[in-house]
Parts: structure tokens; sequence; C-alpha cells
């Protein structure tokens, strides 16, 4: 018998919710069973792909190609498991499926509603992710905050749910803010008492509260106070609070009982949990007193999300190095002012250039990279980071100084960059890039083999311009090596310089693949190379 559990937000968004989902799963799968996760987002996008990074955060590849909300990065990584595109579904998704079947004439003359055939889509999905993943649990979290319109319709899919499974087979998670006023020093629960009254106004009554707090754990009284008001047992109210390793918050909320709560409140087997193993690697994060100092050189620096599993991957490479790693971000424009400041990377162990599309800030990150190679700096570039690294040498070795990507400036007399062949007919944006893990051929006897250790490796890409093979034999003669390339020899995936302590680009984004037990062997090669004891 398959159970659900859904995990709502109150009283604004960022407050954890996907951290909590996966600390819900971790626990669960310390108990032996199976599990999937699904993220609902409200949004009218179908997927991810076509926003900005400054808008949504990242946007997280899938192995199949699917371009998904970033929480899946973290459902992947806490929970090892490999997701798919059914594992995200968006109201973009919903309507778009109810209206074409409305046009095809598959509704008989009814008129559409969004009560049933809008609620009656969102629980297909949820059906069909659950036979596919063949988990006993599943997990499923509504993005945004209870209160937002577009989440309506998920939430009352929810309602849906818990009225026609049977009692203990659904659960109702609810993650709420507990501010602490400075002027007042005490943690305040009337935002998550009005925030429960909500939900219980669209039929939704939570089985646990989850309180976020930035100070610690939430004292006796008002932990009291939040189960008598909202209903819920003392024991089913816990705490979420700022910690350095994320990957802790599952012990944290162990500790407090959650997970005894959950089976119980599930009639699961009682199983005695497993822990050791990941203890081990989360003392991993925790025990390590040197750090490495990283400059991570792109142009959404005002958002953290925007770059957050390329910051994990850094994480997951030092723990395992034995370093703890500190990631500054840096906005490239400042490389191009009149006094460009390129030299402040001095002060930096390596600098990595990540992924990114359109003009804005290139030419900085040309710049950092130039900085990189010509003073032996470890460097490491993801994606947009190779093509550059490409410009760069074209620019500076080969003296083509109109060399450019034709992304940047199509009418370049030089496009050591340029669009993928079968990207030059394409009219729509959304899901039309080379998208998700494909098989690349390494070289022996390249830092690409060194990092792998293996001939074949599959990583996730996320691109519509590679590097033009017209000008290969040019970029060897100045030292370029090709580590790796697609299984038909027409793309190349690595860049290398041999001579340089370590400069590796990778046209892929192996950061999704990154696990915290697991370090990407890119990322884990980069900070061992950056790393001074």
């Amino acid at each position: 018998m398959v159970k659900y559990i859904f995990i709502t937000g109150g009283v604004l968004s960022g407050i954890g919710k996907g951290i909590i989902t996966c600390s819900i799963g971790k626990m669960l799968q310390a108990r032996g069973f199976e599990i999937t996760a699904i993220k609902c987002d409200p949004y009218l996008n179908v997927d991810a792909g076509t926003m900005n990074p400054y808008i949504h955060g990242e946007v997280f590849v899938l192995d199949d190609g699917y371009e998904a909300d970033m929480d899946l990065g973290t459902y992947e990584r806490f929970l090892g498991i490999t997701l798919t595109k059914n594992n995200n579904i968006t109201s973009g998704q919903i309507y778009l499926n109810v209206i074409k079947q409305e046009r095809n004439g598959g509704y008989l003359g009814r008129c559409v509603q969004i009560i049933p055939h809008i609620t009656d889509e969102i629980k297909r999905k949820i059906r069909i992710t659950t036979k596919e993943s063949g988990a006993d649990i599943i997990l499923i979290e509504c993005g945004g905050t209870v209160g937002d319109i577009e989440s309506l319709p998920f939430l009352e899919a929810f309602r849906q749910i818990r009225m026609e499974e049977k009692r203990n087979d659904t659960l109702l998670v609810h993650v709420t803010l507990v501010p602490v006023l400075n002027a007042v020093g005490e943690p305040k629960t009337k935002p998550t008492q009005h925030s429960v009254k909500e939900l219980r106004a669209i039929g939704l009554q939570p089985d646990i509260i989850v309180a976020r707090l930035e100070t610690g754990p939430l004292p006796q009284s008002p932990k009291e106070k939040i189960a008598s008001y909202c209903s819920v047992e003392d024991r089913a109210v816990f705490t979420s609070y700022n910690i350095d390793t994320i990957y802790k918050l599952p012990l944290i909320l162990e500790n407090q009982g959650m997970g005894d709560v959950l089976t119980d409140y599930l009639k699961l087997e009682s199983n005695q949990p497993k822990w050791s193993d990941w203890e081990k690697m989360v003392n991993k994060f925790e025990t390590p007193k040197d750090c490495v100092k990283i400059a991570l050189c792109g142009k959404y620096t005002d958002l953290a999300d925007s770059y957050v599993s390329v910051n994990e991957a850094l994480k997951h490479a030092a723990a395992a190095v034995g370093c703890k790693v500190k990631i500054e971000l840096i906005e490239t424009e400042l490389f191009e002012e009149d006094n460009p400041k390129v030299e402040l990377l001095k002060k930096y162990d390596g600098v990595i250039v990540p992924g990114g599309f359109g003009s804005r800030g290139t030419l900085g990150k040309i710049k950092a990279i130039e900085y990189c190679r010509t003073n032996n700096k470890p460097f490491l570039g993801i994606c947009y980071g190779l093509q550059l690294s490409i410009v760069e040498i074209a620019r500076n070795l080969l003296k083509l100084e109109d060399a450019d990507s034709t992304e940047c400036n199509p009418k370049t007399k030089h496009p050591v960059i340029d669009l993928l062949p079968e990207q030059k007919e394409l009219t729509e944006k959304g899901g039309t890039m080379r998208l998700g893990s494909h098989e690349a051929v390494v070289e022996k006897n390249s830092l690409t083999y060194n990092l792998y250790k293996s001939e074949k490796i599959y990583e996730r890409h996320r691109h519509r311009w590679e590097i033009n093979l017209e000008y290969k034999e040019k970029l060897e003669s100045v030292g370029v090596v090709f580590g790796a390339w697609s299984f038909d020899k027409k793309r190349a995936e690595t860049i290398e310089l041999p001579n340089n302590k370590f400069f590796f680009a990778t046209q892929s984004h192996p950061e999704f693949k990154s696990r915290p037990w697991n370090p990407s062997p890119p990322y884990y090669g980069f900070i061992k190379a950056s790393f001074k004891k």
C-alpha cells in the first residue's frame, strides 16, 4: 500500500520546505523504505527552462532532459535517487493538457472547470508517478505558500487524495516561519496560527508542523501554544533552524522524534533507523579546519540560488578533499570597468566560471579566464565557461582578435563557438536545447581520464552553442587538449591546458550529478588543485 506525505508552506516562501521534504525522505530511507518525491509548482510555465535564474533560482536538468525546478536537485542530492519529468508538476503542464483535451473534444461538451477537471489532471499526474516509481512512500511538496491563488488547485487535489485514501495512508506536514523580533526577543507563533487557519479554510488540517526559526530550537512554551492553537499533538511540532551543514537536518529532526512520529502516524513497520553512513558523511563536512577560497565569477550574483548546484558540488568536493570551502560570488562586469578589478582574483585559491547565457558580463568572464591561464591559477569552466575559454585562447594565443561566440556576435569573422547545427532552424525556446544525459568518450592520457578514471562518461547538458571544430587544429597548436568527445566524435566535450596546474573546462554540467557522498570528478579535481595545506 502506497503512502502519501504532503508538504505545504506558510507565511512566506524560501523557508526550506525542500530541505524538510528531503529530511522526511531521509528518515524514512534510514528505516528501509523506498522513497520518491514530487514537486508541484503553481507557476504557469510548462517547465523552469525559460525562467531567468534571478526569477526562480537555477534550472536543474534531469537525465531525461527535463528542465526542472531546483528543488528536484535537492531531492536527488539528499535522497540519492534519479528523477524524471514526472516528478515535477507545474500549473502550465496541467492547464495545457486540459485545454488540449477540450480542443480535441475530450470532455464531450461539458463545461470545463477547475474542479473537477484541473484537480483530476493533477491527481492523474501524481498517480502516474506513484505507479512508475514503485516507491513505498511518495513525498509531494507544493511550491509557494498557503493563500496563493495559483496554488489552490494543488491544495484541493491534496484534499481530495486525502479523502480518497485510507486514514493512515496520507499525512500533511506544514512548514511555517516563527519569527523572533529583536525588540521582544521571543518566538511569535501568530503567523503559524494564521497560516494553519488558511489551510483549514480549504479543508486541510496539518498532522505535523515544522517551525522554521533562525535562532535555534523552539522553546517548550511556544511549542505548546502551536500545538494547542493548531490542533496537533505536542510531539508533532518540530523545529528547523539555521545550521552550517544542511545534510545534518535529518539527524536533528530525528533527534527531535520526527522519524518515530512519521512511522506511528502512517502505521509503518517500526524499523530501527540506520544512520551510521550518513553521520560519517556529515562529519566530513563539519570537522575540517582548513579552508579553500573559491571565486565564482558569474552574472547572477545577487541570488545565491542561481548557482545552488555549483555551490553544493564545491562543498561535496571540499568535504572529500578534507577541507571547507568559502565561495564568493563575483559579478564579472567588475572586470569590464575603466579600472578593471581582475587582480582581486589573486587572493583566491581557485576560480570557476559557471554556465550562463547572453552577452552581459562575458568580457569580464574572458578576463577572469585569461588571468587564470596566465597566472597558473586553478580554473574550472562549466558550459559557457568552456565556450568563453575557447574565445579567450583564440583571441590571446591565436591572435584572432575578432574571435567570438555567435551567441554574442553573430557577425564575427572567427566563430570559434557556433550554434549547434540542429538548433539553427528552431523557433521555440522551451525544451529545445541539447538537454539531459549524453555519453562522452574519454581520451586516455588526458586530465579528463585522470579525473573520471573511465573511458566513457555520462553527464547532463544544457546548451545551444558548442566549439566550432573548424578551429580544432589551430587550438591544438597552442596547447589545447580535447579530453573527451561525443560518441560520434562530432562534438568536443572537455578541454584542458596540460601546462597549467589545473585548467579544465567541460561543456556539460557535472554539478547536477554530484552527491555529498560521491562528489563530481571535475569539482573534486578542481578543489584538490586549489587546496593549499
